[in-house]
């Protein structure tokens, strides 16, 4: 199936696996690029040596094009832009909008620059600078989301920006596929999906926890970071929602400390990441923390299995998927819907 999407950046079907910390690393970017689909690696819970060698690892196992995604906040964002253009990365995508100047940079390198958007505004802002095509996250997807759902947001931004446009929140299947295209965009892009799949490095029972979740089991809550994100119901989300200020201070900088010894950063850069993810907003400082270590909150789970302790990210589709696949069988399926989807439709004749 040929799209602006699969033109654009050389892949086989408008899909995309997004770039989910712990989640999205060499194992599955490959397997869903080598699927057809366009992986997308997951660089922020990396430090800079790390994702230069994820990359490498990543084409060890794929010719198959695919995307790195970058923290455009970063105190050290010029540095990782850099990184995938001396490893020649064909795609660069972004969790926030990033400058005029570092999308510039990555173009006349040759890559592909693709953000993801919560807004028209903030499309309308990174078309205007020079993004070749941005992914338009409704308020089904999982991690920090927005309020408008993807079925009234997406037509917005299709209308409102001239590059390809891929709708991301509440897909999971080849109708949610086809109905995107409906709405104008050029493809679809699934974390959760992608999770939830046997070549996907997240233990057995954190996949298991997901699986058995309901739909009413995906929340969205402000208690982890001050801004809303979406994830399942824990006791953890139960606890941080039911602490006080000194509670959740202390909390947070248990976190923080293990974060930092982790990832190299010091306490000023931590703080600086935390307050850079403020967004105007009126944050505590247990806040402000947790906002700079949520990747720490995320590795508990994504990582070390604990899901008592960590966060688990989640679109609201976790609560309709029920099985495994290997990413080659989830993407032939996914085509092979759509196109009966497609058949199906155009076998309706309009009633004069």
């Amino acid at each position: 199936m040929e799209t602006a999407l699969t033109r654009l950046v050389g892949i086989r079907h408008p899909l995309v696996q997004t770039g989910m910390g712990w989640v999205a690393g060499p194992r599955l970017v490959s397997a869903s690029a080598n699927a057809g689909a366009l992986g997308i690696l997951a660089s922020a819970t990396m430090t800079a040596d790390r994702l230069r060698e994820a990359i490498r690892e990543v084409k060890s196992r794929t010719d198959a094009p695919f995307g790195v995604n970058l923290r455009a906040d970063a105190s050290d964002a010029g540095d990782r832009v850099r990184i995938l253009i001396e490893e020649k990365v064909r795609v660069a995508s972004f969790a926030l909008a990033p400058s005029a100047e570092l999308i510039a940079e990555l173009k006349e390198a040759g890559v592909v620059v693709i953000p993801s958007i919560g807004a028209r505004r903030h499309a309308e802002k990174v078309a205007a600078w020079g993004a070749d095509a941005v992914i338009v996250q409704g308020g089904e997807g999982g991690g920090h989301t927005g309020e408008v759902a993807t079925t009234v947001l997406l037509p917005q931004v299709v209308d409102a920006v001239r590059i390809p446009v891929v709708a991301a929140g509440g897909f999971f299947d080849g109708r949610g596929l086809v109905a995107a295209l409906a709405y104008g965009a050029a493809g679809v892009a699934m974390g959760t999906r992608f999770l939830l799949t046997s070549d996907s490095t997240v233990p057995d029972a954190v996949k298991a926890r997901y699986l058995a979740a309901t739909v009413k089991d995906v929340t969205v809550t402000t208690a982890v970071d001050g801004l809303p994100h979406r994830m399942l119901r824990t006791d953890l989300v139960a606890a941080l929602e039911g602490s006080g200020r000194a509670r959740a201070l202390l909390h947070a900088m248990r976190r923080a400390a293990g974060f930092r010894k982790l990832s190299g950063l010091t306490w000023r850069q931590m703080v600086r990441d935390g307050l850079a993810m403020k967004h105007g907003k009126d944050l505590t400082w247990s806040q402000v923390l947790l906002a700079a270590n949520t990747p720490m909150l995320l590795r508990s789970a994504m990582v070390d299995g604990r899901t008592d302790l960590g966060v688990m990210a989640s679109g609201q589709v976790a609560g309709v998927i029920e099985d495994l696949p290997r990413c080659a069988e989830l993407v032939e399926r996914i085509m092979k819907e759509a196109e009966g989807v497609l058949a199906s439709l155009g076998s309706l004749r309009s009633v004069r």
